[in-house]
Formats: C-alpha cells, sequence, structure tokens
C-alpha cells in the first residue's frame, strides 16, 4: 500500500485487516471527493487526483449513502470516486528497498551525453529539478541510466513516467535489462501488475493519480507531450507522487517556452544538440500535395505520395505516413493496401497498435499509417517519414520536430527522407526547419 492511494471497496486486501490498520493507525481514511459550500453553491474537489474544475463532476441520488452525491469524471476510468468514497493512504512503517543494484549496460557515452548525465546526477544528489534538452536520438534514456542507479543503490524509490503508453512499453524491456536484478513495473491502462511496491515504477502519467508521495525521484520522460502540458491535474499528479523536496527531473527534445524558462532561471539545464552518432537531424523537405483529400475521398492516391511511397516498398525501407485524421487516414488505409497489402494503419484506439508497430519493427510489414499518436517513444531502423497534410494546426512545430526525429536515429542508417506534403506552408512548419538547423549548427564538445 505504501505510496498508494487505494479506493476502499476495491482493496485487495481482507476488511477485517484493512479496519485493524486503521485502528492502529497505519492507513488514513479521507473521503474521496470534498464538498465545501459557496455563493455559486457547492465547489467539489476530487482527493484522489486533485480536479477541482467544477464541469467535470455530475451529481446524482447515491444509493450507497441515500442522499445528493457526485463524483468525479477526470479519472472516472481508475475507479468512480464520490463523496462517499474512501480513499486509503499507507502511513504506518516505510518500505525498506534494497541497496544493491547492478547496472547492465555496457555502452559507452559520448563526451556530450556523459557531462549531460553528470549534470544530471550533481541535481539529484542535491534534490533539485533539472531539464535535459536534447535532441530526438540522442540517446536520452541511456543517459538517465547512472543517475537511476545512483538513486537505486541509495534505496531510493524511482519513478519514469510518460504521457504516452507507446513510450512506456518501448522504455519497458530496456530498464529491464539494464538494471537486471531490479523489480521493475509497468502501469498503464490495462496492464497486468505482478510488482505494485516495485523499486523502479515505469508508469503513464494518468496512472500517478494513484499514488502520493510515493518516489524519492521522479524523471518525465517526453515532458511536452499531449495530454501532460494540456491538463494540469496530470501535473499536479506528478507533484503529489513525489515526496516532498524530491526531485522532478523533465527530460524532452522539444521543449514548451514555459518549461525552459523555469529551468533556465534556476540554472538547471543541459542541452544536447547532436544524436549519440554525431550526425545531424534530417532536415524536412516541403512538397505540395494539393486537394489531397479530395482525390482520397474519390479513391486516388495522389500522384506525389503515390510515388513516394513506391520507392520506399521498392527500396526495401520501413515507412511511416503521418495523418491529421483518422477518418482520412482509413480511408486512405485501403488504397494503400492495393500497393501491398501489408499496409495498414494505427491510432490511439486500435487495438491492435502495440502488434501492427512490432510487425514493422520485425520487417513483417513494409509501412504504418499513423496518426500523431507515433510522433514520439518509437525507434524504427532506417524508417523513412512523411506527413500528409502538414499544415494542419494538429502539427505544430513541436510534433513536426518530434515526426522527424523518428528518421536516422540508429547507425548506420544516420539519415533519410522526412517529407512535408502540404496545401501552403505554415509558420509551424518554417519554425520546424529553423530549430532543426540552429540545432545542427551548435558546436559538439569532444
Amino acid at each position: 500500500m505504501a505510496g498508494r492511494i487505494w479506493l476502499r471497496r476495491v482493496m485487495p486486501f481482507p476488511a477485517a485487516s484493512v479496519n485493524e490498520c486503521v485502528k492502529r493507525g497505519w492507513i488514513q481514511v479521507i473521503e474521496g471527493v470534498t464538498a465545501k459550500a459557496t455563493w455559486h453553491g457547492m465547489h467539489y474537489t476530487c482527493n484522489r487526483c486533485f480536479n477541482s474544475n467544477q464541469l467535470t463532476f455530475t451529481t446524482f441520488e447515491c444509493a450507497q449513502c441515500e442522499t445528493t452525491c457526485a463524483y468525479c469524471r477526470n479519472c472516472l476510468n481508475m475507479g468512480r470516486v464520490s463523496r462517499c468514497s474512501e480513499l486509503l493512504i499507507w502511513t504506518g512503517q516505510a518500505p525498506v528497498y534494497p541497496t544493491n543494484h547492478r547496472m547492465n549496460w555496457q555502452g559507452n557515452l559520448t563526451p556530450s551525453q556523459q557531462k549531460a548525465t553528470n549534470e544530471l546526477l550533481a541535481s539529484t544528489k542535491q534534490s533539485i529539478s533539472h531539464l535535459l534538452y536534447a535532441v530526438c536520438g540522442s540517446g536520452k534514456t541511456e543517459m538517465l541510466f547512472q543517475p537511476i542507479h545512483y538513486l537505486l543503490n541509495e534505496g531510493k524509490r524511482v519513478c519514469l513516467a510518460a504521457p504516452r503508453v507507446d513510450v512506456i512499453l518501448e522504455l519497458l524491456p530496456r530498464l529491464k535489462t539494464a538494471f537486471p536484478d531490479t523489480v521493475v513495473e509497468a502501469l498503464y491502462g490495462g496492464a497486468e501488475v505482478e510488482h505494485y511496491d516495485a523499486q523502479l515504477i515505469l508508469a503513464t502519467t494518468h496512472q500517478l493519480y494513484r499514488f502520493h508521495e510515493a518516489f524519492d525521484a521522479i524523471f518525465v520522460d517526453e515532458a511536452d507531450a499531449f495530454p501532460y502540458t494540456a491538463d494540469e491535474t496530470l501535473q499536479q499528479a506528478v507533484k503529489k507522487a513525489v515526496k516532498p523536496n524530491g526531485p522532478i527531473h523533465f527530460v524532452t527534445a522539444t521543449p514548451s517556452a514555459q518549461l525552459l524558462a523555469m529551468n533556465k532561471k534556476q540554472g538547471n539545464i543541459s542541452i544536447l544538440a547532436r544524436r549519440y552518432h554525431g550526425q545531424p537531424l534530417p532536415e524536412p523537405r516541403n512538397v505540395s500535395l494539393w486537394n489531397y483529400e479530395k482525390q482520397l475521398k474519390k479513391k486516388k492516391i495522389p500522384s506525389k505520395l503515390l510515388r513516394w511511397t513506391k520507392e520506399r516498398i521498392d527500396n526495401q525501407q520501413p515507412f511511416l505516413i503521418f495523418f491529421h485524421q483518422i477518418e482520412l487516414m482509413e480511408l486512405a488505409e485501403t488504397l494503400f493496401q492495393q500497393l501491398d497489402s501489408r499496409i495498414c494503419a494505427v491510432h490511439a484506439e486500435h487495438e491492435d497498435r502495440k502488434e501492427r508497430v512490432q510487425l514493422l519493427r520485425d520487417k513483417e510489414i513494409p509501412g504504418l499509417l499513423t496518426t500523431t499518436i507515433l510522433e514520439r517513444g518509437i525507434t524504427i531502423p532506417n524508417v523513412q517519414v512523411a506527413v500528409v497534410g502538414a499544415e494542419q494546426t494538429i502539427f505544430n512545430k513541436g510534433a513536426l520536430i518530434q515526426i522527424g526525429g523518428r528518421v536516422g536515429r540508429s547507425v548506420p542508417n544516420t539519415s533519410g527522407d522526412f517529407v512535408l506534403f502540404h496545401q501552403g506552408i505554415t509558420n509551424a512548419m518554417d519554425e520546424a526547419k529553423s530549430e532543426i538547423r540552429k540545432l545542427n549548427k551548435q558546436e559538439v564538445p569532444r
């Protein structure tokens, strides 16, 4: 139970044992939703996710408390929390974690990587939050190994959080390999959990609604990604999941202006402008694709897009084609399957998403059509990338940089094609290209 917020009605322990712990003062009981009377009526706050947006609370006649009750919709998919719900928090003896952990990573960091790692480790030792601003494909995960190893050997509990499931699934095997003697667990919607008390937890930021002062340090990977940046309750969840004075480190290739300003002010920022293999980031090239929606709806792949795809298939180069809209992508899927029946599409709610990405990784299929769900947290050797409708607002500067970051990530294929098919060049397209050029010009320490 340590560090977790449990709904009493779904506790996996016998009621008598729970009641005894409450009686002994080892478990604190708090109400699920608190209500405060105001001039405008009742003001509700969820004590699990800290949501206080009144538009996300629903009142109803409750059979359990036999009054007008209210519940929080913000964290509803984790089990309903209402005014008459009881949340349980462990306040008894804290668990003791092992202090002898082996780091089984045989690679070598570049001078730039080692410098950033040393700075992050120094901040970790001082319990100061740190921003690791490192370009896509720079080896960010490997730069976290030494700080995580230090914390584990101090008997600390660590969380590596990310807004998206795909990032967690990509990181899990790497962390388990790097720390073979450590109990590592991944938490995300639908995960089968074996060790709730694992010393090293990988979790989507949504899962942190369920934690309270559980971790000695938290690393937030892809800290600029949706929905984390747009949802204050997710940001609050991270803050309440770390122990008082514990550091929260942010790791991203496209930090927001707010994140940069916050960390520059404190002086705890490391910038890595070059990938681990030393080659520059691929610059996007703009290709006009007029009336692409109309052509796809007429069951025709626009000629430039068709030519690009055929070249990838002929050259046996795996590819990702990004779309701004699921309906348009699914319409295009049947057309692309006429080129090769194995081509398929994925999006956030697709039940076979993980399997289809793995098929591309295993070279069982030539390419995938995708939404922005695959803009980050995925590495496919030699992948080529196209964006259809790059002028759409969903493809902002950060999204385009992340999408381009899928290209040229691994040796020997350190470059590749990154094409933006568009109906007019936007500021975001120009800004993404400018940012990539700026990073490519930065001096690299030797």
